[in-house]
């Protein structure tokens, strides 16, 4: 009998024997391995979400609409944080300038239903071109800069988008402003009202969690990951870096210019300061800073607190809510420098709750 016999043997068929083989696996295997590798611990988070989405759907039944319209603010900038934190969390690039995909996307829709009266549907979807291309074009030369450099040129980028929309006033009106005919015949798509905006809002926000939490679990999340930590060690393996980034600063410009477009056809009349607002980037920024970059929950966490807590303030302390608005960010931010969820995170983990050894860990 040959020694060779146990090892002459056919490998046994399956998705390892073809990873090992480096044999490319079929879009089946790929989705009975996907199926297969579900567990309770890592599929809760999408159960968790379906039953919130679905909460939602029912709870507009059951609010009146001045409710309805804070929701739908907080569902716009869940997907406004949710889109920064993909290019100024995991990417590592804090861009100060998404409001100008904000601004291009609403003027866009703007100027297509007011001046050549296409529907809102039609429009949306070039709206989201625009800002993509506008990414791409501002990407591929200002991401070559780093840190506060990016943050200012990006700035500087959504100042120049303001000023030129500001300019063409045979166009968009200027600063007099461009209102969107969404009443009577001249109307290209009817207006949706706050059940509407409701809806439309929510279904974006859901897209944009979903975006990011796929983007993360990729392997392009991953290689988003390893720019953020080291880039050129990155580059040094591999990695396109500047595709990845300029990958990742389209996609969020996709989402915040499709925000932008909603914001527009909701507002029906506004002018350049309205949509071109740096305060929008800021509150961005703070949500994502103050619930915990780099995650999915953390934004989702930052935008939902922050804009309740807003309007709480602002209806029971009047005159000084923006003073303890302001004081209760500087807070989190001393004593939660990594984001308040993944403090909690980190904590529950760990078992040490201790704020103070929290802010030791993370002094600056």
């Amino acid at each position: 009998m040959s020694s060779r016999g146990p090892l002459s043997a056919a490998p046994t068929p399956g998705p390892m024997a073809d990873i090992l083989r480096g044999r490319a696996r079929s879009r089946q295997g790929l989705f009975v391995g996907w199926i297969r590798a579900l567990t309770p611990a890592n599929s809760w988070p999408a159960l968790a979400g379906l039953l919130v989405f679905a909460a939602m759907l029912a709870l507009q039944q059951l609010i009146e609409p001045g409710t309805q319209r804070l929701l739908t603010s907080v569902f716009l900038f869940v997907a406004l944080a949710q889109a920064w934190n993909i290019i100024g969390g995991y990417t590592g690039y804090a861009s100060f300038g998404q409001v100008a995909f904000f601004g291009l996307g609403a003027y866009t829709v703007a100027v297509l239903m007011n001046n050549y009266h296409v529907s809102f549907w039609a429009a949306l979807p070039l709206a989201v071109l625009v800002g993509v291309v506008f990414a791409v074009a501002i990407g591929l030369p200002l991401l070559r800069l780093r840190g506060h450099y990016f943050a200012i040129a990006t700035l500087g980028a959504a100042e120049g988008a303001r000023e030129v929309i500001n300019n063409l006033t045979s166009v968009t009106g200027g600063g007099g402003g461009i209102t969107i005919p969404t009443f009577g015949s001249d109307a290209p798509t009817p207006y949706f009202g706050k059940p509407g905006f409701y809806l439309a809002f929510l279904v974006l926000a859901a897209v944009s969690v979903v975006v990011a939490a796929v983007l993360a679990r990729s392997r392009f999340g991953y290689a988003m990951v390893a720019v953020h930590e080291d880039e050129d060690a990155a580059g040094a393996v591999g990695i396109n870096t500047t595709v990845v980034k300029v990958v990742a600063f389209g996609v969020s410009a996709a989402i915040v210019a499709c925000a932008g477009a909603f914001y527009a056809f909701q507002q029906i009349e506004f002018y350049p300061t309205d949509v071109f607002d740096a305060s929008f980037t800021v509150l961005m920024v703070i949500m994502v800073m103050i619930g915990g970059s780099g995650s999915v929950v953390g934004p989702l966490a930052g935008a939902v607190g922050l804009q309740l807590l807003s309007q709480f303030l602002r209806v029971n302390l009047g005159n000084f809510n923006q003073l303890i608005f302001g004081a209760i960010i500087v807070l989190v931010v001393v004593f939660f420098p990594q984001g308040v969820v993944t403090y909690l995170r980190d904590a529950w983990r760990t078992r040490q709750f201790s704020i103070l050894d929290n802010v030791r860990r993370y002094r600056l």
